[in-house]
Protein backbone atom coordinates (compact mmCIF):
# COMPACT_ATOMS: atom_id res chain seq x y z
CA UNK A 1 0.00 0.00 0.00
CA UNK A 2 2.53 2.76 0.44
CA UNK A 3 4.14 1.59 -3.04
CA UNK A 4 1.27 2.45 -4.48
CA UNK A 5 1.24 5.81 -2.08
CA UNK A 6 4.23 7.01 -3.95
CA UNK A 7 4.60 8.20 -7.30
CA UNK A 8 6.53 8.74 -9.59
CA UNK A 9 7.34 12.68 -10.35
CA UNK A 10 7.43 13.58 -13.93
CA UNK A 11 9.40 16.78 -14.90
CA UNK A 12 8.19 18.16 -18.48
CA UNK A 13 10.78 20.36 -20.53
CA UNK A 14 8.99 23.01 -22.80
CA UNK A 15 10.80 24.31 -25.36
CA UNK A 16 9.64 28.09 -26.41
CA UNK A 17 10.45 29.32 -29.05
CA UNK A 18 9.58 32.80 -30.23
CA UNK A 19 8.02 34.58 -33.23
CA UNK A 20 9.66 36.21 -36.03
CA UNK A 21 9.11 39.58 -35.11
CA UNK A 22 8.60 39.04 -31.42
CA UNK A 23 12.49 38.54 -31.47
CA UNK A 24 15.24 40.58 -30.05
CA UNK A 25 17.81 41.14 -32.97
CA UNK A 26 16.12 44.93 -33.74
CA UNK A 27 17.44 45.91 -30.22
CA UNK A 28 20.73 45.14 -30.93
CA UNK A 29 20.71 47.22 -34.65
CA UNK A 30 18.83 49.92 -32.90
CA UNK A 31 21.48 49.95 -30.18
CA UNK A 32 24.09 50.71 -33.13
CA UNK A 33 22.25 53.37 -34.48
CA UNK A 34 22.07 55.43 -31.51
CA UNK A 35 25.88 54.95 -30.52
CA UNK A 36 26.62 55.84 -34.33
CA UNK A 37 24.04 59.49 -34.22
CA UNK A 38 25.83 59.98 -30.78
CA UNK A 39 29.28 59.68 -31.98
CA UNK A 40 28.20 61.70 -34.86
CA UNK A 41 26.80 64.34 -32.77
CA UNK A 42 29.70 64.60 -30.84
CA UNK A 43 32.18 64.90 -33.61
CA UNK A 44 29.73 67.54 -34.84
CA UNK A 45 29.64 69.63 -31.33
CA UNK A 46 33.86 69.24 -31.30
CA UNK A 47 34.10 70.78 -35.13
CA UNK A 48 31.90 73.58 -33.39
CA UNK A 49 33.81 74.73 -30.49
CA UNK A 50 37.00 74.65 -31.98
CA UNK A 51 38.74 77.22 -33.68
CA UNK A 52 40.64 77.28 -37.04
CA UNK A 53 44.22 77.13 -35.77
CA UNK A 54 43.01 73.84 -33.96
CA UNK A 55 41.35 72.26 -36.96
CA UNK A 56 44.49 73.26 -39.38
CA UNK A 57 46.70 71.47 -36.25
CA UNK A 58 44.50 68.24 -36.16
CA UNK A 59 44.85 68.05 -40.10
CA UNK A 60 48.42 68.53 -40.25
CA UNK A 61 48.63 65.80 -37.72
CA UNK A 62 47.00 63.20 -39.84
CA UNK A 63 48.76 64.55 -42.96
CA UNK A 64 51.83 63.07 -41.38
CA UNK A 65 51.97 59.20 -41.36
CA UNK A 66 53.22 56.83 -38.39
CA UNK A 67 56.30 56.36 -40.64
CA UNK A 68 57.43 59.70 -41.07
CA UNK A 69 56.65 60.66 -37.82
CA UNK A 70 58.93 57.89 -36.45
CA UNK A 71 61.35 58.00 -38.92
CA UNK A 72 61.31 61.37 -39.90
CA UNK A 73 61.36 62.83 -44.25
CA UNK A 74 59.10 64.60 -45.92
CA UNK A 75 55.15 63.66 -46.07
CA UNK A 76 53.19 64.05 -48.64
CA UNK A 77 50.81 66.22 -46.99
CA UNK A 78 53.51 68.51 -46.41
CA UNK A 79 53.71 70.00 -49.95
CA UNK A 80 51.31 71.82 -51.84
CA UNK A 81 51.56 70.07 -54.59
CA UNK A 82 51.96 65.75 -55.56
CA UNK A 83 53.46 67.13 -58.80
CA UNK A 84 56.24 69.70 -57.04
CA UNK A 85 57.93 66.02 -55.08
CA UNK A 86 58.45 64.28 -58.41
CA UNK A 87 61.05 64.48 -60.55
CA UNK A 88 60.26 67.38 -62.93
CA UNK A 89 61.35 70.83 -62.65
CA UNK A 90 58.66 73.50 -60.76
CA UNK A 91 57.99 75.66 -63.73
CA UNK A 92 55.34 77.56 -61.51
CA UNK A 93 58.85 78.69 -59.35
CA UNK A 94 60.40 81.79 -60.92
CA UNK A 95 63.82 83.17 -60.40
CA UNK A 96 64.24 84.71 -57.21
CA UNK A 97 60.87 84.31 -56.55
CA UNK A 98 60.40 84.60 -52.08
CA UNK A 99 57.24 83.94 -50.53
CA UNK A 100 55.12 86.53 -49.57
CA UNK A 101 54.27 88.13 -45.94
CA UNK A 102 50.39 88.36 -46.19
CA UNK A 103 48.99 90.80 -43.56
CA UNK A 104 45.51 90.44 -41.98
CA UNK A 105 43.55 92.08 -44.89
CA UNK A 106 45.17 89.59 -47.36
CA UNK A 107 47.35 91.80 -49.20
CA UNK A 108 51.67 91.91 -49.21
CA UNK A 109 52.99 94.06 -46.83
CA UNK A 110 56.35 94.67 -46.80
CA UNK A 111 58.73 97.59 -44.98
CA UNK A 112 59.33 100.80 -46.87
CA UNK A 113 62.08 102.60 -46.68
CA UNK A 114 60.27 105.65 -47.77
CA UNK A 115 57.74 105.10 -44.99
CA UNK A 116 59.86 104.85 -42.28
CA UNK A 117 62.04 107.86 -42.66
CA UNK A 118 59.05 110.22 -42.81
CA UNK A 119 57.52 108.82 -39.73
CA UNK A 120 60.81 109.44 -37.95
CA UNK A 121 61.15 113.08 -40.14
CA UNK A 122 57.33 113.55 -38.39
CA UNK A 123 58.31 112.67 -35.04
CA UNK A 124 61.21 115.04 -35.20
CA UNK A 125 59.13 118.00 -36.58
CA UNK A 126 56.80 117.36 -33.23
CA UNK A 127 60.04 117.60 -31.28
CA UNK A 128 61.02 121.09 -32.79
CA UNK A 129 57.56 122.20 -31.97
CA UNK A 130 57.87 121.42 -28.64
CA UNK A 131 61.26 123.17 -28.46
CA UNK A 132 59.72 126.26 -30.57
CA UNK A 133 56.70 125.95 -27.08
CA UNK A 134 59.58 125.90 -24.97
CA UNK A 135 61.96 128.58 -26.63
CA UNK A 136 59.13 130.72 -26.79
CA UNK A 137 57.88 130.10 -22.95
CA UNK A 138 61.93 130.83 -21.94
CA UNK A 139 61.67 134.13 -23.60
CA UNK A 140 58.48 134.98 -21.70
CA UNK A 141 59.67 134.27 -18.53
CA UNK A 142 63.15 135.82 -18.88
CA UNK A 143 63.00 139.51 -17.72
CA UNK A 144 66.32 139.85 -20.39
CA UNK A 145 64.84 138.13 -23.27
CA UNK A 146 60.76 139.68 -23.24
CA UNK A 147 62.09 143.15 -23.73
CA UNK A 148 63.94 141.95 -27.19
CA UNK A 149 61.08 139.34 -28.09
CA UNK A 150 60.07 141.77 -31.22
CA UNK A 151 63.54 141.11 -32.73
CA UNK A 152 63.65 137.32 -32.03
CA UNK A 153 61.50 135.13 -34.54
CA UNK A 154 60.99 131.62 -34.84
CA UNK A 155 59.99 129.28 -37.21
CA UNK A 156 60.67 125.33 -38.94
CA UNK A 157 62.49 124.90 -42.13
CA UNK A 158 63.64 122.33 -43.90
CA UNK A 159 66.73 122.34 -42.10
CA UNK A 160 65.27 122.52 -38.32
CA UNK A 161 63.87 124.77 -35.94
CA UNK A 162 65.58 128.48 -36.90
CA UNK A 163 66.11 131.17 -34.17
CA UNK A 164 66.27 134.47 -36.05
CA UNK A 165 67.91 137.88 -34.03
CA UNK A 166 66.83 140.48 -36.19
CA UNK A 167 68.08 144.43 -36.50
CA UNK A 168 65.56 147.28 -35.45
CA UNK A 169 65.49 150.40 -37.12
CA UNK A 170 66.50 152.11 -33.85
CA UNK A 171 68.25 149.22 -32.54
CA UNK A 172 71.03 147.75 -34.00
CA UNK A 173 72.86 144.15 -32.79
CA UNK A 174 76.67 145.23 -34.20
CA UNK A 175 78.11 148.86 -34.86
CA UNK A 176 77.79 149.90 -38.05
CA UNK A 177 79.93 147.97 -40.87
CA UNK A 178 81.91 146.33 -37.67
CA UNK A 179 81.71 142.74 -36.55
CA UNK A 180 81.56 144.49 -32.57
CA UNK A 181 78.38 143.34 -30.93
CA UNK A 182 76.12 145.59 -29.01
CA UNK A 183 75.95 144.73 -25.22
CA UNK A 184 72.22 143.88 -25.35
CA UNK A 185 73.19 141.68 -28.42
CA UNK A 186 75.57 139.76 -26.27
CA UNK A 187 73.05 139.20 -23.49
CA UNK A 188 70.20 137.83 -25.90
CA UNK A 189 72.66 134.98 -27.18
CA UNK A 190 74.18 133.92 -23.75
CA UNK A 191 70.87 133.46 -22.44
CA UNK A 192 70.10 131.70 -25.83
CA UNK A 193 73.45 129.40 -25.31
CA UNK A 194 72.09 128.51 -21.94
CA UNK A 195 68.67 127.02 -23.13
CA UNK A 196 69.71 125.50 -26.44
CA UNK A 197 72.55 123.71 -24.43
CA UNK A 198 70.12 121.25 -23.29
CA UNK A 199 68.76 120.18 -26.63
CA UNK A 200 70.36 117.06 -28.51
CA UNK A 201 70.30 118.84 -31.80
CA UNK A 202 73.61 120.81 -33.42
CA UNK A 203 73.46 123.49 -34.02
CA UNK A 204 74.40 125.69 -37.02
CA UNK A 205 75.00 129.71 -37.06
CA UNK A 206 74.65 132.24 -40.26
CA UNK A 207 75.46 135.66 -40.49
CA UNK A 208 73.69 138.06 -42.86
CA UNK A 209 73.70 141.55 -43.96
CA UNK A 210 71.81 143.90 -46.39
CA UNK A 211 72.72 144.94 -49.71
CA UNK A 212 74.72 148.31 -48.79
CA UNK A 213 77.72 147.55 -50.41
CA UNK A 214 81.26 149.54 -49.24
CA UNK A 215 82.93 152.24 -50.48
CA UNK A 216 85.37 149.82 -52.61
CA UNK A 217 82.94 146.80 -53.86
CA UNK A 218 83.71 143.34 -53.25
CA UNK A 219 87.71 143.88 -54.02
CA UNK A 220 88.93 144.31 -50.65
CA UNK A 221 86.62 143.82 -47.01
CA UNK A 222 83.21 143.07 -48.10
CA UNK A 223 80.00 142.21 -46.65
CA UNK A 224 80.90 138.41 -47.08
CA UNK A 225 84.06 139.04 -44.40
CA UNK A 226 81.27 140.87 -42.72
CA UNK A 227 79.22 138.82 -42.03
CA UNK A 228 81.20 135.69 -40.91
CA UNK A 229 82.89 138.02 -38.77
CA UNK A 230 79.83 138.85 -37.23
CA UNK A 231 78.31 135.18 -37.38
CA UNK A 232 82.17 133.74 -35.82
CA UNK A 233 81.15 136.95 -33.19
CA UNK A 234 77.56 135.26 -31.91
CA UNK A 235 78.94 131.92 -31.77
CA UNK A 236 81.30 133.17 -29.21
CA UNK A 237 78.68 134.48 -27.08
CA UNK A 238 76.66 131.52 -27.83
CA UNK A 239 79.56 129.86 -25.99
CA UNK A 240 80.22 132.22 -23.04
CA UNK A 241 76.91 131.95 -22.15
CA UNK A 242 77.29 127.88 -21.58
CA UNK A 243 76.81 126.33 -24.72
CA UNK A 244 79.04 123.17 -25.58
CA UNK A 245 81.65 124.57 -28.38
CA UNK A 246 81.02 121.17 -29.91
CA UNK A 247 77.07 121.33 -30.70
CA UNK A 248 77.84 123.88 -32.84
CA UNK A 249 78.40 121.90 -36.38
CA UNK A 250 78.54 124.82 -38.94
CA UNK A 251 79.53 128.65 -38.88
CA UNK A 252 78.62 130.58 -41.71
CA UNK A 253 78.36 134.02 -43.71
CA UNK A 254 75.71 134.82 -46.31
CA UNK A 255 76.44 138.47 -47.00
CA UNK A 256 73.07 140.08 -48.61
CA UNK A 257 72.53 136.50 -50.26
CA UNK A 258 69.71 135.18 -48.59
CA UNK A 259 67.25 138.52 -47.52
CA UNK A 260 64.88 138.71 -44.75
CA UNK A 261 62.81 141.69 -46.40
CA UNK A 262 63.06 140.15 -50.33
CA UNK A 263 60.98 143.64 -50.93
CA UNK A 264 63.75 145.83 -49.52
CA UNK A 265 66.99 145.07 -49.59
CA UNK A 266 68.38 147.40 -47.68
CA UNK A 267 65.64 147.13 -44.57
CA UNK A 268 67.71 146.95 -41.03
CA UNK A 269 65.89 143.20 -40.52
CA UNK A 270 67.81 142.20 -43.62
CA UNK A 271 70.90 142.18 -40.58
CA UNK A 272 69.94 139.19 -38.98
CA UNK A 273 71.74 136.41 -37.17
CA UNK A 274 70.29 132.89 -38.02
CA UNK A 275 70.33 130.15 -35.39
CA UNK A 276 69.46 126.89 -36.90
CA UNK A 277 68.71 123.90 -34.39
CA UNK A 278 69.17 121.06 -36.95
CA UNK A 279 67.32 117.99 -37.86
CA UNK A 280 68.52 114.57 -38.66
CA UNK A 281 69.00 115.01 -41.91
CA UNK A 282 70.41 118.46 -41.99
CA UNK A 283 73.16 116.98 -39.43
CA UNK A 284 73.58 114.24 -42.08
CA UNK A 285 73.75 116.69 -44.84
CA UNK A 286 76.37 118.91 -43.00
CA UNK A 287 78.58 115.65 -42.14
CA UNK A 288 78.94 115.04 -45.79
CA UNK A 289 80.17 118.57 -47.06
CA UNK A 290 83.16 118.10 -48.91
CA UNK A 291 83.62 114.41 -48.20
CA UNK A 292 85.52 112.88 -50.81
CA UNK A 293 84.16 110.28 -53.40
CA UNK A 294 86.50 107.44 -54.34
CA UNK A 295 87.00 106.94 -57.36
CA UNK A 296 88.55 103.68 -59.35
CA UNK A 297 92.07 104.37 -60.15
CA UNK A 298 94.20 103.07 -62.94
CA UNK A 299 96.72 102.37 -60.67
CA UNK A 300 97.02 98.81 -59.17
CA UNK A 301 98.07 100.35 -55.69
CA UNK A 302 98.61 103.11 -53.75
CA UNK A 303 102.05 104.04 -52.35
CA UNK A 304 101.74 104.68 -48.85
CA UNK A 305 105.64 105.77 -48.08
CA UNK A 306 106.81 102.62 -47.18
CA UNK A 307 108.91 99.85 -48.98
CA UNK A 308 107.79 96.82 -49.12
CA UNK A 309 110.92 94.44 -48.96
CA UNK A 310 110.96 91.10 -51.50
CA UNK A 311 111.52 87.81 -49.89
Amino acid sequence: MAEDLVRPIIVKKIKKTAAGHHGGAWKIAYADFVTAMMAFFLLMWLLGSTSKAQKEGISDYFKTPLKVALMGGTSVGASDTLIKNGGGKDFTKKSGQVKKVEGPDGKKTKVDAEEAKKVLEKEEKVKLEELKKKIEKAIDDSPNLSKFKNQLLLDITSDGLRVQIVDEQNRAMFNSSRADMQPYAKQILQELGKTLNDVPNRISLSGHTDATPYPDGEKSYSNWELSSDRANASRRELVAGGMDESKILRVVGLSSASLFNKENPYDATNRRISIIIMNKQAEENAMKDGEVVNAPSDSSSINTGEAVKAP
